[in-house]
């Protein structure tokens, strides 16, 4: 079964710096119908103009996953690190039992990325922090792999039952993904068209999926999508 969630239909929020809309509730956008899927709890897709960004701020037993589209995202955690995530980059924080970070855009331009949050395996755990780069030429014409629980294909590793791929499709691009139709899954496009399982979406839509044994993607033009395979 596939169920359309339309661009549109997600929560906006506009606050001058940041603009953002959120796939599932989040803030002060609340929807009940709308509280995640599995065990991906938060896709927002923010957009934060040059100099502005987030001030230190804490996070507890949540898999957090940032990914770029364009410009830079500087980072700085307790744990010691202080990185810039350019596009291309998926950069993983665990934040376990507690750390506090800051996220800001030092780029001259929109810094334009999706903040995606799931749900660990096991609580209280130690944080940890990883970052990895996925150049075009991995994820064009198929799904690539970019995290997983055990790190497979050099993905960044979550702790948590739960797989992420990255494809950039176009034109004769086709490609498939076995499912477990007892798990779920979560299309989500982050620009272009495509059709999933037959279902049309175009640019912000999502495909949420349960029950299904395959995954089919075709009919791309210039898509850029995410693919979450998810615990029930």
């Amino acid at each position: 079964m596939l169920t359309l969630r339309k661009s549109q239909d997600r929560g906006h929020a506009d606050h001058g710096w940041l603009k953002s809309m959120h796939s599932f509730s989040f803030a002060d956008y609340y929807d009940p119908q709308h509280m995640g899927w599995g065990n991906l709890r938060v896709i927002n897709e923010d957009r934060i103009a040059a100099g502005k960004g987030f001030g230190t701020h804490g996070h507890r037993d949540m898999e957090i996953i940032s990914y770029v589209l364009s410009g830079s995202l500087a980072h700085k955690d307790t744990m010691g690190n202080s990185t810039a995530i350019p596009p291309g980059d998926v950069q993983r924080m665990s934040a376990g039992s507690g750390v506090q970070h800051s996220e800001f855009n030092h780029a001259g331009g929109e810094t334009h990325f999706f903040q995606i949050w799931i749900e660990p395996s096991a609580k209280g755990i130690a944080p940890g922090y990883e970052q990895k780069t996925f150049s075009d030429a991995q994820k064009r014409g198929q799904l690539r792999l970019v995290a997983s629980p055990d790190g497979a294909q050099d993905s960044v590793t979550i702790h948590a039952d739960a797989r992420l791929y990255a494809g950039l499709l176009d034109g004769a691009h086709s490609v498939s993904l076995a499912l477990d139709a007892k798990r779920k899954c979560y299309v989500h496009l982050v620009r272009g068209e495509i059709e999933v399982n037959g279902q049309a979406l175009k640019g912000g839509d999502a495909a949420l999926i349960e029950a299904e044994s395959a995954l089919s993607l075709s009919q791309a033009r210039d898509a850029e999508v995410l693919v979450f395979d998810l615990a029930p």
